[in-house]
């Protein structure tokens, strides 16, 4: 007849829900899970080269880096020097690392995008550890005509904020925007008062053609 099972029945191992059935895995097995907040299996701390491979990895993807920019990670990630030193050169054979198209990339950008002079260019190559003959090399892509065109366009995207300040004033906060970019004394002295002959020029042009307008206004009936 049906009814209820008994407590024993109840209690039975293969009776209770959600109990697996196969025996329990070993601890120490290859299904084990990892312990938790352990580190990842690709980064395991018996191999400080394999380490290194993944931050130089996870680093790169982000963005191109110099070689010293990555050595500087891997000593502040505590990887030992041979085993930094081991992979670094494996990435320079693989062509992973290439200070070389590093530079030239990062000049080609920031004298495009921020008008900054070979000067201001070099100091950050050398910053980012490249080498002083690469850094050379590479900011020798930028002649002086290039120079000379970006100062330009530097000064007359300032030059409409400067309208309201006398001459002096607009002249000093020019040639000093300059200089932070890179630019030398002479070049920046020349090209900004290049501007405001120009920009000056071209206002009091305007006083004489509104006067003479008055002026024909006056004789009209």
């Amino acid at each position: 007849m049906g009814g209820w099972p008994d407590a024993r029945e109840r209690s039975a191992p293969g009776r209770r829900r959600g109990r697996r059935s196969g025996p329990s895995p070993d601890p120490d097995g290859p299904d084990a899970a990892p312990p938790a907040g352990g580190p990842p299996p690709e980064d395991d701390p018996g191999d400080p080269e394999q380490v290194a491979r993944s931050i130089c990895l996870r680093a790169l993807t982000g963005a191109p880096k110099t070689r010293q920019q990555l050595a500087d990670l891997l000593t502040r990630r505590g990887i030992p020097d041979d085993a930094a030193e081991a992979v670094l050169d494996r990435f320079d054979e693989v062509g992973l690392i290439d200070d070389a198209a590093f530079a030239r990339a990062w000049v080609t950008s920031r004298q495009a995008g921020r008008g900054l002079a070979r000067r201001a260019l070099k100091a950050e190559l050398r910053a980012k550890g490249v080498d002083g003959e690469v850094a050379e090399e590479a900011v020798a892509l930028v002649d002086d005509q290039d120079e000379w065109d970006a100062a330009r366009r530097l000064v007359q995207r300032r030059l409409p904020g400067l309208r309201r300040v006398d001459r002096i004033t607009a002249e000093r906060r020019l040639v000093g925007m300059l200089a932070r970019k890179g630019y030398g004394a002479g070049l920046a002295g020349w090209v900004v008062r290049e501007a405001l002959d120009e920009d000056r020029s071209g206002e009091d042009a305007e006083e004489p053609a509104v006067h003479q307008e008055q002026g024909l206004d006056a004789w009209l009936p």
